[in-house]
């Protein structure tokens, strides 16, 4: 209870006492806020590595800024004119509205497409390492399939012993 409705119906202190929140220790967040960081530094470090990336951004937010500027506008001028013609004038601002977040959902798109596909291409080099460091610890290269020169008459003569072989077994 409060402390004005105690006084208004002349009771005494409420004895109930709010328990706390108890709130992990500050090490465990400075933990992870650690952790998000280096992830986050090691995305910003692979990102430059992509060429042209940076134009696309510049000109995604250059459309961004056009958009919402012309949103701006629009609402402006919605307010200043007669009701009946408002609304078209609002549509209209609201679709601009709608382009800058498509140009920004676009930039962020493309950023996510590069990272998921360095981290692919990580995977792939990681198991290519891992298949060379076994390769290399056997002394071979990776096996292939050995193969024969045969006449059409050499591999029917071992088809139809093969099968005479089961035939012979099944007996």
């Amino acid at each position: 209870m409060t402390r004005k409705l105690e006084e208004l119906f002349d009771l005494g202190p409420s004895v109930e006492k709010t328990a706390e929140p108890t709130l992990p220790p500050a090490e465990d967040f400075r933990a992870q806020l650690q952790a998000l960081d280096e992830t986050i530094d090691k995305i910003d470090l692979a990102l430059p590595g992509v060429r042209g990336l940076e134009a696309n951004d510049t000109e995604m937010d250059s459309l961004s800024k056009m958009a919402t500027d012309s949103y701006d506008e629009l609402m402006t001028l919605g307010m200043q004119v007669d009701s009946r013609f408002a609304s078209e004038i609002f549509s209209v601002a609201g679709n601009m509205l709608g382009h800058a977040i498509t140009a920004k959902t676009a930039k962020m798109d493309k950023k996510l497409k590069m990272i998921d596909l360095q981290l692919k291409k990580m995977r792939l080099d990681q198991q290519q390492a891992v298949i060379d460091a076994k390769a290399a610890d056997t002394g071979e290269g990776m096996q292939t399939a050995q193969g024969m020169v045969l006449s059409r008459n050499d591999l029917l003569d071992r088809l139809l012993a093969a099968s005479k072989d089961q035939i012979a077994k099944k007996e």
